[in-house]
C-alpha cells in the first residue's frame, strides 16, 4: 500500500507543471543526444562507403571510368556534407536549446545543390528540373529573409 502512495506522490510531483517540463527538457536532450550519436555512426558509415567507391571505380581496371563517375563522387561527397549539417544542426540544438533557421536552410540548399548535381536529364522530365529549381529559389528567398532579419536583430 504504501508503494501505491509512494508511486502517486511522484506522478502528481511530476504533474506539476514546473517539473513537468524539466522532465521534458532532459528528455528532449536525452534525445538530441541518442540523435546526434546516431548521426556520427551515419557519418562514418558515407565516409566509409564514399572511400571504397572512390577505390574501386578509381583505382581498379578498367581505368579511365573517371569522367563516368564523377557525378557520382560528386553526390557521394555531398551525403557526406549532408550528414555533416545535419551534426551540426543537432549539436546547435544542444547547445542552445533552439532550432536554428539558418542552418536548417542551408542543409537543404546543400541537398537540393545534391539533387541538381545528381540529376539524370535523360530519366527526368523538364517539370522535375522546374520543380527543383523552384525548390531552389524559395530556399533561397528564404535564407535571404532569415539571415536578413538575423542581421538587423544582431546587437
Amino acid at each position: 500500500m504504501r508503494e501505491k502512495q509512494g508511486l502517486w506522490e511522484r506522478l502528481v510531483y511530476y504533474w506539476q507543471d514546473r517539473n513537468f517540463l524539466k522532465l521534458l527538457k532532459h528528455l528532449e536532450s536525452l534525445v538530441s543526444k541518442l540523435l546526434s550519436i546516431a548521426m556520427i555512426m551515419v557519418i562514418f558509415v558515407t565516409l566509409f562507403e564514399l572511400i571504397s567507391y572512390l577505390i574501386h571505380n578509381l583505382f581498379t581496371p578498367p581505368f579511365g571510368r573517371f569522367s563516368d563517375t564523377l557525378f557520382s563522387i560528386f553526390g557521394l561527397f555531398l551525403n557526406v556534407l549532408i550528414a555533416l549539417e545535419i551534426l551540426e544542426n543537432i549539436t546547435a540544438y544542444l547547445r542552445k536549446h533552439v532550432v536554428q533557421v539558418e542552418l536548417v536552410i542551408v542543409t537543404s540548399l546543400i541537398a537540393m545543390a545534391r539533387k541538381i548535381i545528381i540529376f539524370d536529364l535523360e530519366q527526368k522530365q523538364a517539370l522535375d528540373l522546374i520543380a527543383l529549381a523552384s525548390a531552389v529559389l524559395a530556399l533561397s528567398a528564404s535564407y535571404w529573409v532569415v539571415r536578413y532579419v538575423n542581421r538587423r536583430q544582431a546587437p
